[in-house]
């Protein structure tokens, strides 16, 4: 029982000292959310030029940071005639180019990842546009668009196919601030927690119960920590194996990077660990029925390869510029809770998330939540 004890009093604090930042992250994407509308996403991403796969990053990143979400809104992008690869990169910069996600890693790792992070996702994307463009035949893209269009139920499909932003015009502020603009914030604020909840909770147990039961010694074999380039070359094709059999995604495998960074994994296996949330084997499983298994295999031959081959380019440039931490000190130990800075952001924010939760429940949006695992018809706001 006290192991037990311990697990869950470490994955409390670990939930303690990112809250404030969770609420912030999600409120900034609730934001966004309400004001870009999703027919302009998908007049952007009509082609795999350099400019287009920039453009739908950043569309990603100021959009639903769950990954069941991220990957179920690709295929609708797709299917309303978005190019395939500028799907994927929407894809990635959703999980992976994400406020809350930055936050995260720099209150839980340290600055330094959340550079690495915000660095390696675009490197990302271009290793995965050259990988399609050399590898990938337009018959099997065709396949895939063929699949798409079945429409088979993967997860999250209700809530990708909500379009909450606000409707009418007026500048970016004037929308957001009006009475709808409010109303569609909480929307998608308490939706975009819904959508995250479990792999949060998820993630938060696996990393308190790691770091709680498996001794250090463990992950120092397993990582090769004694061995400074055999674990920098390790730890990239590793990082994402760990991820795919983790199940976690999101942000909940923050947590858990930060118990393997103090396990020994080197700073890159950090990032391409993080990257890999695109590719557990729930989200294997949507892909087949997305796109087929052919293109299941290939994205997840593509991903995995990109995944490691930006991992090694972070190390390296990050080993060069001297930014890799020495100190191995991530947040996974600190139990209890105590008054400092972190209380009293907790307390604001649960404040703003509670008056966000009320308009929420006023305008409707407990049938909406209903609705959000269900089928992809047209939800609109």
């Amino acid at each position: 029982m006290e192991a037990i004890g311990h697990a869950l009093a470490l994955a409390g604090s670990m939930t303690w000292e990112i809250l404030w930042a969770l609420i912030l992250g999600f409120l900034l994407s609730a934001v966004v959310q309400a004001v870009v509308r999703k027919s302009t996403i998908v007049r952007l991403m009509g082609d795999d030029r350099p400019r287009t796969l920039a453009v739908a990053s950043l569309l990603g990143a100021a959009s639903s940071s769950c990954s069941y979400a991220a990957v179920a809104l690709a295929r609708s992008l797709f299917r309303k005639g978005a190019n395939f690869v500028a799907a994927m990169a929407f894809e990635i910069g959703s999980t992976n180019l994400v406020v809350e996600l930055g936050i995260i890693m720099a209150l839980l790792l340290g600055w330094q990842f959340t550079v690495a992070e915000f660095a390696g996702g675009p490197l990302m994307i271009v290793l995965v546009a050259l990988l399609f463009r050399l590898f990938v035949r337009q018959r099997l893209l065709g396949q895939a668009r063929e699949q798409a269009e079945r429409g088979l139920a993967g997860s999250m499909e209700g809530h990708a196919a909500m379009d909450m932003s606000v409707q009418g015009e007026g500048s970016f502020w004037r929308r957001l601030f009006s009475k709808d603009g409010l109303t569609s914030v909480s929307h998608v604020f308490v939706m975009e927690w819904a959508a995250i909840l479990r792999d949060l909770v998820i993630g938060l147990l696996i990393a308190g119960a790691i770091g709680a039961w498996v001794p250090e010694s463990f992950w120092r074999a397993f990582f090769f920590t004694d061995h400074p380039v055999v674990s920098a070359l390790w730890g990239p094709i590793v990082g994402p194996v760990v991820a795919i059999l983790s199940f976690v995604c999101s942000i909940g495998n923050v947590p858990l990077a930060a118990v393997l960074w103090n396990g020994g994994i080197s700073f890159g296996g950090v990032v391409a660990f993080i990257f890999a949330d695109l590719l557990i084997l729930p989200i294997l499983n949507i892909y087949r029925k997305y796109y087929g298994v052919r293109m299941t295999l290939v994205l997840l031959g593509v991903f995995y390869a990109a995944m490691v081959g930006a991992g090694y380019l972070v190390e390296l440039i990050f080993g060069v510029a001297g930014l890799i931490p020495g100190e191995r000190s991530a947040t996974v130990m600190a139990e209890g809770i105590s008054w400092n800075y972190t209380t009293w952001l907790n307390i604001a924010f649960l404040l703003v998330a509670a008056v966000l939760m009320v308009r929420f429940v006023r305008t409707g949006g407990v049938g909406m939540l209903k609705m959000m695992n269900g089928a992809a018809d047209s939800h609109h706001h």
